[in-house]
């Protein structure tokens, strides 16, 4: 069984929120021993239907068990968001402990739930990162099938791919719907094969309006969902004025390359090395890789990107207080040359205080003027993400 990144508290309250399919239940039941947990799945309808109609069955259920000084574990718990308020209650009064998972706190919040106002600690789950998944990590494989831990698990490549076809044919279109986040579905499912194709791209959101038949405001609201139901996250534009960053359009990219492969249709395409296909897979991986880390880290760093009016780009800037500014380029080139570097090198002279890396398939570290061209592994760590 692998180990997750994620360290859950034993005697504090928290709230874990992770993509359907990231393994919450999992780490919960290995976490906490049955014999000292009361589990309440939201996901049972049956269970789903005696509490959304008696929500004070929680109160009696937790009644016979807080003797026992144990865990209650709601899996799940934005289904039913009414339920929180005793949670809060059972806290306050009885000082029972809570464990409580969700795949959208965006219910919880727009329903103006009670978050527990700092009583439970909230961490986030996300598929396997490559320190999670050790030696047995491939590249090739998370850029072709992601890391899901149901996908991960699975040997036979017929049966990731309807793992994944089933993941983004029944969660990302009946789940959100069932989840009552938009009303109209079809606009939606255009939606999201569009998103698939822009992952990792400048969002245009009147382009995709036009091609998925939606308004530009439906198309901002369906982005938040993504993001709200951790499917992904938006990369600003780097800028000193946050006013200035804030007119300019971000980056999205899907939590997960097999997700977003599956999305557009792409599962039976194979990545070839020295392709752009796999220059841009292998760029959006290591960005959602980055991203996940320093979540689970819980560094303070900020990513942005950079573009400047004559179109050159910095794939990641990286703001860490206390140290310079990172200037981040992604090349999958085993090895990278001077051309590569050009457009960084240039830029990072007229950035203050800021060092430039290239985080590559090169096997050895090296410098190309005032570039440090590292391993990606290498990069990760020298960059102080992990």
């Amino acid at each position: 069984m692998l180990q997750r990144l994620v360290n859950l508290p034993l005697s504090h309250s928290f709230f874990l929120f992770g993509a359907r399919g990231t393994g919450k239940s999992s780490l919960l039941e290995r976490t906490f021993a049955p014999s000292s947990s009361l589990y309440i799945d939201l996901l049972q309808p049956e269970e789903f239907s005696i509490l959304n109609r008696n929500p004070q069955d929680l109160s009696r259920r937790i009644e016979s068990f807080k003797h026992t000084k144990g865990v209650v574990i709601i899996d799940e718990v934005q289904k039913i968001p009414k339920l929180l308020d005793l949670v809060h209650h059972h806290i306050e009064r009885d000082g029972v402990r809570f464990a409580l998972t969700g795949s959208s706190a965006r219910k919880l919040k727009r329903g103006a739930a009670n978050l527990l106002a700092g009583r439970a600690l909230l961490y986030n789950l996300f598929p396997f990162t490559h320190i999670e998944l050790g030696e047995t990590f491939s590249l090739e494989e998370a850029l072709h099938w992601g890391t899901l831990p149901a996908v991960v698990n699975e040997k036979q490549s017929d049966i990731k791919r309807k793992i994944l076809q089933a993941y983004t044919h029944t969660y990302l279109k009946e789940e959100i719907q069932a989840e009552q986040l938009i009303r109209s579905l079809d606009p939606f499912h255009l939606f999201l094969g569009v998103a698939g194709q822009m992952s990792g791209k400048t969002i245009n959101y009147s382009a995709i309006a036009r091609e998925c038949g939606a308004s530009d405001y439906s198309v901002r609201e369906y982005f938040k969902i993504l993001e709200d139901t951790l499917l992904g996250f938006s990369l600003p534009p780097f800028h000193e004025s946050i006013r200035k960053r804030q007119l300019q359009a971000p980056k999205f990219f899907l939590f997960d390359p097999g997700v977003k492969r599956s999305l557009v249709g792409h599962l039976h395409v194979p990545l070839v090395q020295k392709t752009s296909a796999f220059g841009d897979a292998f760029e959006e991986w290591l960005t959602v890789e980055i991203h996940r880390l320093i979540t689970y880290k819980e560094r303070d760093f900020s990513l942005s990107y950079l573009r400047t009016k004559d179109g050159a780009e910095i794939d990641l800037v990286i703001d860490r207080p206390g140290l310079p500014r990172a200037l981040v380029e992604i090349k999958s080139a085993e090895v990278v040359l001077p051309e590569h570097v050009a457009n960084l090198s240039r830029l990072a002279r007229d950035i203050p205080q800021a060092k430039a890396y290239c985080l590559s398939l090169e096997k050895v570290p090296k410098r190309i003027d005032n570039v440090e061209v590292l391993p990606w592994r290498t990069g990760i760590s020298e960059l102080g993400i992990w």
